[in-house]
């Protein structure tokens, strides 16, 4: 047996290992999933869905045993920049490293003085979500300046962006779309449009939703190389909107790589190689891992103070980090990849699965809405909003809020859902400001945050809401369960 003879055989091993082992990772609807048992099952809020697929492709990495990001890594960078329709797109670590690199790209002196991010500037953020999208603002030395969250959608309510502007201070805003749900891009584009200020759109919790702005506004003006639809409106993904966006890879997320995250460059190619250069140590060389001399000039370049033809693989102009992931991540996330679409299938069929389900709890449940939905109705589906905007949503999770008047409360629900083995987590920290280590950076350095707004929304999340798992790993069974488990114990209080 020859070595590529050994290596097909070492395939299909794997393969019927994975099948036997794995099973209970198929996605919902695959028939060589586990048996679903009601109450000893558990039924986790989110996970990785995979067959042997990724296995495989794990395990052929391995035996080339390139390790560091190699040649798989540039194909899934490729794929995945296609898939969203931007630039470029650059593996890293995880989604907490992308936001830090996002955020540090704007520090860099490669870009103009009077968009540069310099400690002591404002970056705009909201309250509601998850810390890391906001710690490298801190990370960084600028001001976090919060706005309120609605605790419908779990966005920012754009509207009081104005209210947080400071000029000569504001210089950029980032903002996650919360749960797979977008945060309304047409106001805050406008508003950084109006201003000159960077869009970082934290697209961690939200790969696959997609934002469509009406024929009747002056998106043109915004994006005048973007293809209309056939009614003249335009459609793209989140993440596709802003100047950099960022994705996790996380297991939870919508599709894995084990850890691992993304940073997107929409347009500026003048970006892509300002990320670059922080996530690889903060070098200037663009050359990939393992080639020299991509420039035509390695001893060529006079930077700094340094002599005249020093290495420019040794050439360092910021203070950055080592962030990139393995070659082995990509290529499982290249297999993951071509199960995107259904992922993103099955996370909306769950949404309304579970919507329908439970739409007899209106009196003590508050449900989610998409950003521009005015309502939902079991038979039409949404209705919408006057600005002609539209969401598409690709669900993180599905979010219930528990009415003041239930009878009940939040916690009382998360914790008969655990007792049901129902995972379940709140909206990740809830109001940020009540977090010890916001409450601490408050007392100590006070100059480093703002707040807009009394933030009552924030707290409405903090205190009433939760949400349960909508990923494609959940069977109808499973999701069914769940239906009957939150019926029968809120019609029993």
């Amino acid at each position: 047996m020859n070595a590529q003879e050994l290596r097909q055989e070492i395939s299909r091993l794997v393969g019927e290992y994975s099948r036997m082992t794995h099973r209970a990772n198929r996605a919902g609807d695959d028939s060589g999933r586990s048996e679903f048992i009601p109450g000893q099952t558990p039924v986790p809020y989110a996970g990785r869905v995979f067959t042997e697929d990724e296995v495989q492709a794990a395990v052929g990495s391995v035996l080339d045993f390139w390790l560091t990001l190699g040649a798989e890594g540039e194909r899934f960078e490729r794929s995945l920049a296609e898939f969203l329709g931007v630039r470029n797109s650059l593996l890293v670590n995880s989604g907490s490293s992308a936001n830090l690199l996002a955020i540090s790209a704007l520090t860099s002196p490669k870009l103009p003085r009077d968009r540069r991010l310099f400690p002591g500037d404002e970056v705009i953020t909201v309250a509601a979500g998850f810390p890391t999208t906001v710690a490298p603002i801190l990370q960084c030395g600028a001001t976090a300046v919060f706005i309120d969250a609605d605790p419908i959608t779990g966005n920012a309510k754009c509207e009081q962006l104005q209210d947080a502007f400071c000029k000569g201070k504001t210089k950029a805003v980032m903002m996650a779309h919360a749960l797979g749900n977008p945060f309304d891009l047409r106001t805050t584009l406008e508003f950084c449009r109006e201003h000159q200020l960077w869009l970082l759109e934290d697209n961690c919790d939200a790969l696959g939703c997609k934002y469509t702005m009406p024929s009747n506004s002056d998106w043109r003006q915004m994006f005048p190389k973007d293809p209309a639809q056939g009614d003249g409106s335009l459609c793209k993904y989140t993440g596709a909107w802003g100047d950099l966006s960022t994705q996790s890879f996380y297991p939870p997320h919508h599709m894995t790589l084990g850890e691992g995250g993304a940073v997107n460059v929409v347009k500026q190619s003048g970006l892509k190689v300002i990320v670059e250069s922080f996530r690889d140590w903060g070098r200037d060389c663009w050359c990939p891992s393992g080639k020299d001399n991509t420039c035509n000039k390695r001893f060529g370049w006079q930077l700094g103070e340094l002599p005249e033809g020093y290495d420019h693989k040794y050439i360092y102009s910021h203070l950055g980090y080592n962030l990139k992931p393995l070659d082995i991540q990509a290529a499982i996330g290249l297999k993951q990849l071509e199960k995107l679409d259904r992922f993103i299938e099955a996370r909306k069929h769950n949404w309304i699965r579970l919507r329908r389900g439970l739409s007899e709890l209106e009196d003590v449940l508050e449900f989610s809405l998409p950003t521009h939905a005015a309502g939902w109705d079991p038979a039409s589906g949404f209705s919408w909003d006057s600005t002609g905007c539209r969401t598409e949503c690709s669900w993180f999770g599905f979010k219930i809020s528990v009415r003041p008047t239930a009878g009940f409360t939040r916690t009382e629900l998360a914790k008969h859902l655990d007792s049901k083995l129902i995972g379940n987590r709140m909206l990740f920290g809830g109001n940020l400001l009540r977090q010890p280590a916001f409450v601490n950076l408050r007392k100590e350095n006070p100059s480093s945050i703002r707040v807009v707004s009394d933030l009552s929304g924030s707290d409405r999340i903090m205190n009433e809401a939760l949400f349960i798992g909508t990923y494609p790993g959940l069977s109808e069974e499973m999701i069914d369960y769940v239906i009957t488990t939150i019926v029968t114990f809120c019609r029993g209080k």
